[in-house]
């Protein structure tokens, strides 16, 4: 067998190997959660019924979704939560799945009518902290706006 063979031979076994060798790492890079179409809607209370928040947002992440965690606040109080005060909150969404990847999560909260006179009116912020199965989190510090109105 000439050099050239082998050489040649050699050179496209290491390119090959690099090649298998740098999709293993692509494959086993971890990835944070995504939250995407989410929205918020507030319904005020009525004589009849009580009131209503609710967030819903689709989160993705390779490895699957272990929860999300949810907090609304208004604008005028000036609050600014962080990812570690998310953590720490009681208030989470329901999540089910609707692939490997994707969640479609829900929070409700219900809204009498003495707590609905004590909320602030004007724009109000949803803050949300996903958490994948892999334990990547992504914090989204105003994933949606909505509205208290009277």
């Amino acid at each position: 067998m000439s050099k050239r063979i082998v050489v040649s031979s050699l050179i496209g076994a290491v390119a090959l190997g690099g090649v298998a060798v740098g999709g293993l790492a692509l494959a086993s890079t971890p990835t944070e959660p995504t939250l995407e179409h989410g929205s918020a809607r507030y319904t005020a209370p009525s004589d009849s019924s009580a009131g209503s928040l609710t967030y819903t947002v689709d989160v993705s992440d390779d490895s699957g979704i272990r929860g999300l965690k949810v907090l609304a606040w208004p604008a005028s109080s000036k609050l600014d939560p962080t990812a570690a005060e998310l953590r720490s909150a009681d208030e989470h969404a329901t999540c089910r799945s609707t692939s490997e990847e994707t969640s479609r999560c829900t929070y409700t909260l219900k809204v009498t009518k003495r707590e609905a006179a004590d909320l602030a009116k004007g724009t109000w912020y949803v803050s949300a902290l996903a958490t994948a199965e892999d334990g990547g989190t992504t914090f989204v510090p105003r994933a949606a706006t909505f509205d208290v109105t009277r």
